[in-house]
């Protein structure tokens, strides 16, 4: 959807419910522009701190919305309810749905952005910007050849939860061989995207490497061990759940994060 950023010669008003996309709209330069954001988005901590919460990416409290009164609302898919998000379409005139499931679909991301508050100064440039060292991100880690490896990428415990082929961390693992377990896809939305087992699978002890994200889970050290139980024969090592799942500035990043662990620079 494509829309001005400006109504009556009045500045949008931008409340953001993804932490990932929080973030992406101060590296834009749109700082001035947002009124509001979860508790979850923390990035960078100098602006978030200037701005109201609204509750989780899940509870979202709508009368404090209303109170906002938002011109612009960006949602994503995963982490944001459907039915909080047709709520407020009666409440705010413009709603941007997101939904980036690989690392290259932050081009379309930044297209969406930039073509809706393009307007304001500074930020087609900045969008430039950012597309670009993705691009060069991404062409670096594809020029390479990547041995294939199984891994287990944790996101919870009790029950263990980890990540389906078709989501964005795991498109971003396969950039450099990474083959998540187990071999499931898991639709556009919903709990399948994330499946849970018990631990006593017998594909795990095929498993080579054991990812411990520290979000949303707070995987450290004190879990290695009861990670490495699951998987013997494995590479256990905790990772930066930030630079792996999140979309905008850090995608980047995260790519050549990523080609450090896989070239055991980390």
């Amino acid at each position: 959807m494509q829309l001005a950023v400006e109504d009556s010669n009045r500045p949008a008003r931008i409340l953001s419910l993804v932490p990932s996309i929080s973030e992406l709209l101060v590296a834009l330069g749109l700082a001035p522009l947002m009124v509001g954001r979860t508790g979850f988005c923390i990035h960078p901590a100098e602006v978030m701190a200037g701005l109201p919460k609204v509750g989780g990416t899940k509870d979202v409290k709508l009368d404090k919305v209303r109170q906002l009164a938002p011109t612009h609302l960006i949602v994503n898919m995963d982490e944001n309810r459907r039915e909080t998000v047709d709520a407020l379409r009666d409440v705010v005139p413009y709603v941007l749905v997101t939904h980036p499931n690989a690392p290259e679909d932050n081009l379309q991301l930044l297209a969406q952005l930039s073509g809706v508050f393009g307007h304001w100064p500074g930020v087609q440039a900045k969008a430039d910007a950012l597309a670009l060292e993705l691009q060069s991100a991404l062409g670096e880690l594809r020029d390479r050849e990547w041995a294939a490896q199984r891994v287990l990428y944790l996101i919870w415990r009790d029950p263990w939860m980890t990540v389906a082929r078709d989501t964005y961390i795991a498109r971003m693992l396969a950039e450099v061989g990474w083959q998540t377990w187990p071999p499931t896809e898991g639709s556009l939305v919903g709990a399948l995207r994330y499946p849970k087992h018990d631990g006593h699978k017998t594909w795990l002890k095929d498993v080579q490497r054991v990812l411990l994200s520290s979000e949303p889970y707070a995987f450290d050290a004190r879990h290695l061990a009861e990670a490495q139980a699951l998987c013997p024969g494995a590479i256990v090592q905790c990772v930066d759940g930030e630079l792996l799942s999140w979309y905008g500035p850090r995608a980047a990043q995260g790519l050549r994060y990523l080609r450090d662990l896989a070239l055991d620079l980390r």
